[in-house]
């Protein structure tokens, strides 16, 4: 994954061989656990070639043996992982929750917060009471200047962020300065298209989503004809926004998205929105300029306000508290969210409310939490082991940028100073966040939520007149995922994705290597993707290449374009190549990567067979199984449209073919419809 924030992968190992983590393991003497098959024939289907289907043959059993629960929307190792990483955070607030603790404490604001969500008595007693004050307040609205002024409220209060996007973060020019920036937004919709298209399948969301409107509304005692009404209304105003957003594809370039004004200049493009008077009321006082990520779309949105009547606006706004809110109401809302959620994501039933809850306070004090988690289920020694397995992947991706044949000597230089420069964060942050100042009160759930997100406002705000923090996580400990950074030009792997079938202790090298091993090749490579090869080794967004090069490279992610636009999902959506571009090539450069660091352990120099299979087999099937996955129709048609990463099954075999090894490894010949003639065979890292 690469974030500013951008995507999603994973991590790697290198250079020690795994007997050497067996000393960190929590086999206790004498007790001797049963063997485990990483790589388990039982869930393979060795009727399919490799060379047919190699997703198919390395884990169509398991695919077959395992349908998607209810509860989930796709199923697979990822999956299983974060189910089991829920379940090991039920068990420490469960703990943490049963007893008071010192106000202010860590403990208090974790286990305050999980027992104020799971007490379903006091919120269904509640209602909607607690968003009543907040819709009789915009009811009070009389002119556009009351429309703007209640925009500005609810974001410094915590409450919504209708109209657009704004926040706090490094200027991608001086990435040492935080800078505030606004960015296109508005809408409810996972992405554009879903309003602007009209087949069949856009029509259905469309409706779903209208439905949806109607159903909040009539919740709060409208009736039904006025609810339909406005829903007409709020999809019109969000669909006209969605018309002046630039597309996903379009955002991908960090110079299209890079557009610094004065505030006094921007106000003059927005007469509406006067941000010199703005920027004070937002908590943004004394700053003179800022970034805006689509120029476009505020000029359009400034139109919209005055042809839009105040009417109209009221009840949009009242439509951004009612969205933000139903989930964390009393049932009839949080029912009413689940169904349009699933006509969305095909989800069948809803997830249990504690695991929703348990993530809701990893997402809200992800800090806090994760010091239970990383004090019970991550050592500071597999920390640093982790540490030195990236440092032995940093060598071996130096090597094969030093002897790329299509790149010039001029930017291999600049390639490996900003290689070495790499910032590594495993496990745990160095330097925890601390909340200052959020209080958590054990009997007041909406409450709770509200001061969440409004501490992290204002801690974002007071950020600008302060150097980048570069000790800061996009992540908590617990999340099973990991990303690449450009502006602090780190790469960054959370504890909670430390674990089998990425990485485990007992595991052999061939295991480890293509698990972790290319999620740390991925994460590296994302470095020098089509987005992070534009951030030089400082992080400052800044041409560092020869034009020769740039266009060598270029034609190179072409032809990784091309390949996966020739994928399918639901036999007629295409992925798209653009949109998957960067995750396509760190998929390709980090599994190479990985592939050339375990060549270097002793197992990568061995013909043994384990369970049957050579290591290089089972380096490729290590690969493989990462991404076994199923997923309902309607999340994979929404992933196709929104989601930076191709469908699991083409992650997993689209890289390999482009790899000279894998043909070996299982003998795939001309006439195997996996193969591709090696003059064919994309290389870039």
């Amino acid at each position: 994954m690469k974030v500013k924030f951008t995507h999603f992968m994973l991590i790697g190992l290198v250079g020690l061989s795994v007997s050497a983590f067996k000393v960190i393991g929590d086999k206790k003497p004498g007790h001797k656990k049963p063997p485990m098959k990483y790589i388990d024939p039982a869930n393979m289907d060795l009727s399919v070639k490799p060379g047919d289907d190699f997703y198919e043959y390395a884990n169509g059993n398991w695919i077959k043996n395992n349908p998607i629960p209810g509860k989930e929307t796709r199923w697979g190792s990822f999956g299983i992982l974060s189910q089991g990483n829920t379940n090991k955070l039920l068990e420490l607030l469960k703990t943490v929750s049963k007893t008071q603790h010192p106000k202010g404490s860590l403990e208090q604001r974790v286990g305050d917060l999980y027992a104020s969500a799971m007490d379903t008595v006091a919120i269904e007693k509640l209602g909607y009471d607690p968003i009543k004050p907040i819709l009789e307040r915009i009811d009070k609205i009389s002119d556009l200047n009351g429309v703007i002024s209640e925009v500005v409220f609810e974001r410094t209060h915590g409450e919504a962020d209708p109209l657009f996007r704004f926040g706090v973060g490094p200027d991608d020019k001086h990435p040492n300065k935080n800078i505030a920036n606004l960015n296109q937004g508005g809408t409810s919709l996972p992405d554009r298209d879903n309003y602007l298209k009209s087949d069949a399948r856009s029509v259905k969301i469309q409706d779903a989503y209208k439905q949806y409107i109607v159903n909040l509304f009539t919740l709060t005692g409208l009736n039904h004809d006025d609810g339909v009404k406005n829903a007409e209304t709020i999809f019109n105003i969000e669909k006209t926004l969605a018309k002046a957003q630039l597309s996903r594809v379009a955002m991908r370039d960090p110079n299209v998205t890079y557009n610094k004004f004065s505030v006094a200049d921007f106000s003059k493009t927005t007469p509406h929105l006067n941000w010199v008077e703005l920027m004070p009321e937002m908590k943004v006082g004394g700053q003179d300029t800022l970034l805006v990520g689509q120029p476009g779309f505020f000029k359009a949105e400034d139109a919209l306000l005055t042809e839009t009547p105040v009417s109209d606006w009221k009840v949009y706004l009242k439509w951004n508290i009612l969205k933000g809110s139903a989930g964390s109401l009393s049932s009839p809302f949080v029912k009413a969210n689940f169904d349009f959620s699933a006509a969305l994501s095909g989800q069948k039933v809803q997830t249990p409310r504690n695991e929703r809850m348990a993530r809701l306070v990893d997402g809200s004090e992800g800090e806090l939490l994760g010091q239970l988690y990383v004090a019970k289920y991550f050592t500071p020694a597999a920390k640093q082991y982790m540490v030195n397995l990236v440092n032995n992947l940093k060598v071996t991706l130096g090597e094969r940028i030093k002897n790329l044949a299509w790149m010039s000597e001029a930017t291999k230089t600049r390639a490996l100073k900003k290689l070495a420069a790499f910032t590594v964060k495993i496990g745990y942050p160095d330097k925890w966040q601390t909340y200052s100042g959020l209080e958590i009160d054990r009997n007041d759930y909406f409450g709770n939520l509200k001061r969440v997100s409004e501490w992290r406002y204002n801690y974002g705000v007071s950020q600008i007149s302060k150097p980048v923090d570069k000790k800061r996580w996009g992540m908590s400990p617990p999340t099973v995922n990991a990303y690449y950074n450009p502006v602090n030009n780190e790469i960054v792997f959370p504890a909670g994705i430390l674990q089998f079938p990425f990485f485990d202790f007992g595991a052999d090298d061939a295991v480890n290597y293509g698990g972790i091993g290319a999620v740390i090749g991925h994460e590296m490579t994302h470095g020098f993707d089509d987005q992070g090869r534009q951030y030089d080794a400082d992080g400052t967004l800044r041409d560092w290449w020869t034009k020769d090069d740039a266009d060598k490279f270029k034609t190179r992610a072409d032809q990784v374009v091309t390949q996966y636009n020739g994928f399918t999902v639901l036999d007629t959506l295409h992925v798209n190549g653009k949109l998957t571009l960067g995750e396509n090539l760190a998929d390709l450069g980090g599994l190479n990567v990985a592939y050339a660091a375990f060549k270097k352990t002793k197992e990568g120099h061995s013909h043994k067979k384990i369970n049957g299979f050579t290591p290089d087999q089972r380096f490729f099937l290590s690969w493989a199984q990462v991404w076994r996955s199923s997923q309902r129709p309607e999340a994979a048609a929404q992933r196709i449209l929104t989601d930076p990463h191709s469908p699991e099954q083409f992650r997993a075999n689209a890289p390999i073919t482009n790899i000279d090894a894998w043909y070996a490894a299982f003998n795939v010949k001309p006439g195997d419809k996996m193969y591709q003639k090696p003059e064919d065979r994309i290389k870039v890292w």
